[in-house]
C-alpha cells in the first residue's frame, strides 16, 4: 500500500540506512512506540552487549506498519514481536489462533530474510476493556455480551486498530460489534487510559499486561471467538545477523520471560520518577542472571 511505502521511507531516513546497514557486526535493535516494547528492545540490546556484540538502538519507531518495512529492507535488524499479530501482518488470511499453531505458521510465512527465534511463555494480547460500571450496566463478561450495545458506545484505540484484521473489522465480523464512534488515541498508553477513566470513551483497546486494568478494577472482556490470537513475545531478527551467539543470547531472554514478569515490568515503567527503560531492563537482566 502507498501509505506503507511512504512510512517505510520515513523510517529509513530517520535511521540513517546506509551507515547502519553497512556494519555487518552491528545489530540495530528497534521497538514499537509503547513502553513494554521499548523495555523488551532494551533488554535485547543490553543482553547482546553483555556478550560483546555491537548494538545500535532505534527504539520507539512506531506501529508495525512503520517498523516492519524497515526490518524487510535491513534498516533495523531486531525487534521484540507478538506472534499472533505478526502472523496477521504476513498472512492476513490466517485462521491460526493457538500459540503453537501461530508459531508454526509464522515460521513458514515470514519473508526469507527474517526469522523468529524461540517464543517465550510471556503473552500480551490486545483486549476490549471496559470499566466495572459499564460491565455491570450491560451484564458483560465477554465481547459477545457487549455486542448488542456496541452501537451505543465510543471505542478508543490506536489509529491502526481501525484497519487491522483483529481490530474493528474483526470485532464486527466475529461479534457483529460495530461501535457508534471510534476515537484515535495512543497504543494502550496514558491517553487511552485517561479517556476510559473520564468517560470520553466507554470501551478501549488496552494490553492485557497493563497493570492499570487490575489496579482500577476494569474488565478485560473475554474473547470466545478468538478475535485476538495468541500473542507470545519473541524476537524477530534479520536472518543474516542471527548468528549462533545471537540466537543463544535472545533465546535465553525468551526462556526467562513470563506474563507476570511483563506486568511487573510495566508497573515499574509507570513510575517514571524512579525508573527508566534502561534501569528496568538492567534490573530484570540482573535478576534473571542474564547480564
Amino acid at each position: 500500500m502507498w501509505w506503507r511505502r511512504r512510512s517505510a521511507r520515513r523510517v529509513v531516513g530517520r535511521l540513517g540506512r546506509g551507515a547502519a546497514a553497512g556494519a555487518a557486526d552491528t545489530i540495530v535493535v528497534g521497538s514499537a512506540n509503547f513502553p513494554e516494547s521499548r523495555v523488551l528492545g532494551e533488554i535485547y540490546a543490553q543482553a547482546l552487549e553483555g556478550r560483546g556484540i555491537n548494538v545500535e538502538r532505534s527504539l520507539g519507531i512506531g506501529s508495525r506498519e512503520l517498523y516492519f518495512p524497515a526490518l524487510e529492507d535491513g534498516s533495523i535488524d531486531l525487534i521484540p514481536e507478538y506472534s499472533g499479530n505478526l502472523l496477521q501482518e504476513v498472512n492476513p488470511e490466517t485462521t491460526a489462533t493457538a500459540a503453537d499453531a501461530v508459531y508454526a505458521e509464522l515460521q513458514q510465512k515470514l519473508p526469507s530474510n527474517l526469522v523468529v527465534l524461540d517464543q517465550s511463555a510471556a503473552e500480551n494480547k490486545d483486549a476490549v476493556v471496559v470499566t466495572a460500571e459499564t460491565a455491570q450496566r450491560y451484564n458483560a463478561r465477554s465481547i459477545a455480551d457487549l455486542a448488542p450495545h456496541c452501537g451505543e458506545l465510543t471505542f478508543g484505540g490506536p489509529p491502526e486498530f481501525a484497519e487491522r484484521p483483529y481490530g474493528l473489522p474483526g470485532l464486527e465480523r466475529l461479534y457483529n460489534c460495530a461501535f457508534g464512534d471510534f476515537r484515535q488515541l495512543d497504543a494502550g498508553g496514558p491517553t487511552t487510559v485517561a479517556a476510559l477513566g473520564d468517560g470520553t470513551i466507554q470501551a478501549a483497546d488496552l494490553f492485557t499486561t497493563d497493570p492499570t486494568i487490575a489496579d482500577r478494577g476494569w474488565v478485560a472482556l473475554e474473547d470466545p471467538q478468538n478475535n485476538f490470537a495468541a500473542q507470545r513475545v519473541l524476537p524477530l531478527v534479520n536472518a543474516q545477523k542471527a548468528t549462533d551467539e545471537v540466537k543463544e543470547t535472545l533465546n535465553a531472554v525468551s526462556a526467562a520471560l513470563t506474563t507476570e514478569g511483563l506486568v511487573e515490568l510495566n508497573r515499574k515503567l509507570a513510575d517514571a520518577s524512579v525508573n527508566t527503560v534502561e534501569s528496568v531492563a538492567k534490573e530484570w537482566l540482573t535478576a534473571n542472571n542474564l547480564m
